[in-house]
């Protein structure tokens, strides 16, 4: 699922809780809402901050050290450099909805 495909499925069962006293919401709404979650993550580990969403999971950076590789055309031995990575670990209840618990 993109993100386009993500966004029509949030609006779609926004309106399923309709009836349950909930509010639906646009396609608009929904990219809105998205979109500041989604820099607000970004901008928090950016700045060296793990975001963790008791359940789903934790976003963070971890630190890679430079190491010796190769060009995998001409075999060469090269410098990796030092980079920062980011990472996501799953939390319990998403790890439980992916194996149907």
């Amino acid at each position: 699922m993109n993100k386009t495909e993500f966004i029509a499925f949030m609006t779609e069962h926004g309106h399923h809780h309709k009836h349950q006293g909930h509010k639906s919401f646009t396609k608009a709404d929904a990219e809105k809402a998205l979109n500041w979650v989604l820099e607000s993550i970004i901008s928090a580990t950016k700045h060296q901050h793990s975001v963790n969403i008791t359940g789903f999971g934790s976003f963070g950076i971890q630190s890679r050290k430079s190491r010796e590789g190769r060009n995998p055309k001409t075999g060469a031995k090269m410098t990796i450099p030092a980079y920062k990575q980011p990472v996501f670990k799953a939390g319990s209840k998403l790890k439980e909805a992916c194996n149907n618990k």
